[in-house]
């Protein structure tokens, strides 16, 4: 956080659109200021383009008079239902709402609105570095109005409510989870009453939507160190309401002197790590998801002590269920996840063994495009804490990554499809469509990644009469 003066933050608001603003207010005879994030923003030194005014009085009515005080550069957007008005103007956005008071029941976190002073604004607000306020009157203009100790909190790198956290949380639940956000982005530490005041309120988060709540989670994935974001989820008691599947991960258990590694902060670790190199959202949403179904894999071998067999592919065939419940996208991008959880132990075995061309022919195959990405989630995979181990893994990574380069230079793998078709082999045996055909298009995949043949028609098709005869089918010619 940096110092502001009170010239200096006034510098800050030095923008051709801040001066337009103050002059329609003063025109208008209405207070108004810019609040909450960007203030906050300013004093950490992030960027921030968008920009929240509150008007004492009528935001619309702001709005609209700047809108024509712009001109032709300016896109004027009014939501009456709301009471508020976004103006575009470049890059820049400006929303506008005029201040208010809430109050609400207790079965929804829809308040009910009336017409407020800054003051009543500024306590509907979610946390005191939320509630920073710059005045934009000439008067006053670039003034702070901080009545909760924001700038403090902002020093001491705290989260805190303005008013009585119970209540805070109570009335809209979602703020819990914001809570959580905003600490994991910022890097922050949530006040003590706050905190307790997150577990005490957990089941009120029961009357937030899936997708307010999946929206949240995914800024928590998408911060620099997103472990500290499921850690406190964990510690408030919300993570086992809003995605019991990671809260199973957690814990240890011992039997006859022998422990499994808790997959929840192993889990954790990866995703840090994944995220130390990548930003795709989906990447690390396959992170996070790598080991979910071992707590229903999970077995005690008195030989082998505790296995976790096929884990892979029941967290694949999990991912829907959960993707759908939690309203994330039921497209491409689950289909994806769904794919590098399948086969992200694939390199991790074969990193671990002798690396045969046929294996590597495989995985080329079924991950197709998303290589990369899958060798990127298994590098972050190894959290081993015996240093040899994880070298040898890291090293043999290297000699995976070349092998499937070197292999999809000489065969083409990635993505290929057999070179005779199912069309073409029903032309060359006269056959309508039957089991025959694919068995005879497997074989011909099977070849190849083996690498009994090469990846070309010619040597596919030979192949093909020869598979053929041995199922008794004839080509046409000879069977005329």
């Amino acid at each position: 956080m940096i110092e502001l003066t009170a010239d200096e933050l006034k510098q800050r608001f030095s923008d051709k659109i801040f001066g337009l603003i103050s002059e329609v207010a003063d025109d208008l005879g209405l207070e108004c200021y810019v609040v909450g994030g960007y203030v906050r923003d300013l004093f950490l030194e992030r960027p921030s383009k968008d920009i929240d005014v509150v008007v004492v009085g009528s935001g619309i009515r702001m709005a609209e008079a700047l809108g024509k005080r712009l001109g032709r550069g300016a896109h004027l957007s009014v939501f009456r239902n709301f009471g508020t008005a976004q103006v575009k103007f470049h890059d820049r956005e400006v929303e506008f709402v005029g201040a208010r008071k809430e109050s609400y029941s207790h079965d929804s976190r829809k308040p009910v609105v009336e017409d407020g002073t800054l003051e009543d604004d500024q306590n509907r607000r979610d946390f005191t570095i939320n509630a920073l306020a710059v005045c934009l009157n000439r008067a006053r203009y670039g003034e702070l109005v901080d009545p909760f100790g924001g700038l403090d909190d902002l020093k001491e790198r705290t989260i805190r409510t303005p008013l009585d956290p119970d209540i805070t949380f109570s009335d809209d639940p979602l703020r819990m989870m914001r809570c959580i956000r905003f600490a994991t982005q910022l890097k922050f530490y949530i006040d003590d009453d706050t905190f307790e005041a997150l577990h005490r309120n957990r089941e009120r988060i029961g009357i937030v939507s899936n997708e307010r709540i999946a929206d949240e989670l995914n800024k928590i994935i998408l911060s620099p160190m997103p472990s500290r974001g499921f850690v406190d989820l964990e510690r408030s008691g919300l993570l086992e309401l809003i995605f019991p599947e990671l809260a199973a991960l957690q814990g240890v258990e011992t039997r006859n002197g022998r422990s499994h590694k808790d997959n929840f902060y192993h889990t954790l670790e990866v995703l840090d790590n994944i995220s130390r190199v990548t930003d795709n959202l989906w990447l690390r949403w396959a992170a996070l998801l790598h080991d979910i179904g071992k707590p229903v894999t999970k077995r005690w071998d008195c030989r082998v002590g505790w296995t976790f067999h096929n884990h892979n592919y029941i967290g694949e065939k999990m991912i829907p269920t959960l993707f759908r419940r939690m309203k994330l996208p039921m497209n491409e991008k689950m289909k994806y996840v769904q794919k590098l959880v399948g086969l992200h132990m694939r390199p991790i075995v074969m990193a671990d063994d002798v690396v045969t061309d046929s294996a590597v022919r495989r995985l080329l195959f079924e991950a197709g495009d998303d290589i990369e990405d899958l060798m990127t989630l298994c590098e972050a995979d190894i959290t081993s804490k015996n240093s040899e181990r994880k070298k040898r893994f890291l090293d043999n990574f290297q000699l995976v990554r070349q092998k499937l380069k070197d292999l999809e230079e000489r065969d083409r793998i990635r993505n290929f499809q057999p070179p005779v078709s199912g069309e073409e082999i029903m032309r060359a045996f006269n056959l309508p469509p039957c089991p025959q055909i694919g068995i005879l298009k497997s074989s011909i995949k099977d070849a190849i990644l083996d690498g009994e043949i090469p990846n070309e028609h010619d040597a596919a098709y030979a192949f093909m009469l020869r598979r053929a005869a041995r199922m008794g089918l004839k080509p046409l010619e000879e069977g005329k």
